[in-house]
């Protein structure tokens, strides 16, 4: 059963849109039939992305699209803000790497959950973050 809405923006100004985003991905994950550990998976990816958005930038947004690909379906997260960026890219994907007061599962460990990540960020402008999480159909 494929899902009403394909695609969906949640602004992102507090926790409790993090949780808003969270819930609506899971949603939209069960409704295309990915596991529940799938949309775990998604759901924790999301929550770190979002959480980045209200700690460094502020606000920002989340935009969830479902995504069919042949026999497969997913959900594509896209978490952007306007913040000031990530200056060291490379130091910001080693695990254990924080500049806050979090473990430091970051941006390594959002990668590790999900099927495609993509980074794309400028000091000073902003950061853009692509996740994929896929059906393993």
């Amino acid at each position: 059963m494929a899902p009403e809405r394909i695609e969906e923006r949640i602004a992102i100004e507090s926790d409790a849109d993090v949780v808003v985003a969270r819930q609506r991905a899971r949603e939209l994950a069960a409704e295309l039939e990915l596991t529940t550990t799938d949309q775990t998976l998604l759901a924790t990816a999301i929550s770190e992305v979002a959480r980045n958005i209200t700690t460094y930038a502020g606000e920002g947004e989340v935009l969830l699209r479902v995504l069919h690909d042949g026999g497969r379906s997913g959900i594509e997260v896209t978490a952007a803000d306007d913040g000031p960026g990530i200056t060291d890219v490379e130091l910001a994907m080693q695990d254990g790497y924080t500049t806050g007061n979090g473990l430091g599962l970051g941006l390594p460990g959002t990668r590790r959950l999900v099927d495609d990540f993509q980074l794309d960020t400028t000091p000073g402008v902003g950061t853009t973050i692509r996740l994929v999480k896929w059906s393993r159909a």
